[in-house]
């Protein structure tokens, strides 16, 4: 088994010139809404009639990336991304980049909404890269640590029609021997950053140990210096709690705020041994929450955890907000962080987070 507990990759993100003793990395998940105009391109190269082509699309997208990456910098994250911009769906983005993955029309998931699922028709298979490009450009346009969210093998096993294998559990190992190749490529390129997305996990959590397993393959081989982040959200942690803690990952991202903190209690027996990345603003909610509560969400996470395991995050991607909502929320979560590094300098602040034992 991979050990990567405590691997101490964290300080690397600390900003130079940080102002405050104590260090709390801030991040966000993953997605961020798209401005409008970068729909309206997409309608345009996608129509038949339109001259907008594939060189005008890219560049679109390349300014939304670029935009939004910005947009990361200016609320003070000390790691970002580019909000997804280069992406749809969480599945069909992947789906559609590896080889033995085909679409045959939405289907219906819930009122009137639809997904456009894909099927598994033959064995999965690893083409082009998918996300190195994107990685590469984001950096190029920030001095700051860039992130990189990968859906996780589980669910893209899981949310997509296995016409091929002879269960969902080969499915998942092979497409995390693929996600392991891509991360492999992503960190020949300078990623040290990689988040690894499994909603999938708190809907079906028997499966704990399926997913365990295709961690165990996707971090084989890969330096402990790149920090490998798990987000789960969307469930009922005590239902696979404490097994997230031998997963092969440095941290785990949950989400808290939305539930307001109701599921605290269950990562405090037995002690969190993993660092955490607290989700302190709702992804549901269309308005910021002020920095004086957020502070307030962010003390809950020293509960868990003592400073230098922390990372302060939102609950999940922001992209159905608001983009304005959006940025206040971030801005506000940076506020508040900063502020609560101070308390923690000027020792107003009692962790009452346990050390995890030694071994």
């Amino acid at each position: 088994m991979s050990d990567r507990t405590q691997a101490g990759n964290r300080e690397q993100f600390r900003p130079d010139g940080h102002e405050h003793d104590n260090f709390l990395l801030t991040t966000v998940v993953g997605s961020y809404p798209k401005p409008t105009w970068v729909n309206r391109a997409r309608d345009q190269y996608e129509s038949e009639e339109s001259d907008f082509d594939a060189g005008d699309w890219q560049e679109a997208k390349d300014d939304a990336s670029r935009l939004i990456t910005d947009e990361h910098v200016r609320a003070g994250l000390d790691v970002v991304v580019d909000g997804e911009m280069r992406r749809e769906e969480m599945v069909e983005f992947f789906a559609h980049r590896i080889d033995g993955y085909e679409f045959n029309g939405p289907v219906k998931v819930w009122g009137h909404n639809y997904f456009d699922k894909p099927s598994v028709v033959s064995e999965v298979e690893y083409a082009d890269s998918w996300l190195v490009d994107e990685y590469e450009f984001t950096a190029s346009v920030t001095d700051k640590p860039v992130k990189v969210p990968i859906t996780g093998p589980y669910t893209l096993a899981s949310w997509s029609f296995n016409e091929h294998y002879p269960d969902e559990e080969a499915l998942a190992y092979d497409l995390a021997d693929l996600v392991n190749e891509e991360i492999e490529k992503l960190v020949a390129a300078g990623a040290r950053y990689i988040q690894i997305d499994e909603p999938a996990l708190a809907t079906t959590p028997d499966d704990h140990a399926i997913v365990g397993e295709c961690l165990e393959r996707i971090v084989s081989g890969i330096d402990t210096d790149v920090r490998i982040g798990l987000h789960v959200c969307y469930g009922d942690y005590s239902r696979i709690y404490p097994e997230l803690l031998d997963f092969p990952v440095d941290e785990l991202d949950l989400e808290l705020a939305n539930g307001d903190y109701d599921q605290l209690d269950v990562f405090k027996d037995p002690t969190f041994t993993k660092d955490l990345a607290l989700g302190v603003v709702d992804a549901h909610t269309a308005e910021a929450e002020p920095v004086a509560r957020i502070e307030e969400n962010i003390e809950k996470g020293l509960e868990v955890v003592p400073p230098e395991r922390l990372t302060v995050s939102p609950d999940c991607g922001l992209k159905l907000l608001p983009r304005p909502v959006a940025y206040a929320k971030m801005e506000n979560m940076v506020e508040a962080t900063r502020n609560v590094e101070a308390k923690l300098d000027a020792g107003d602040i009692d962790v009452a987070a346990p050390e995890p034992n030694a071994d």
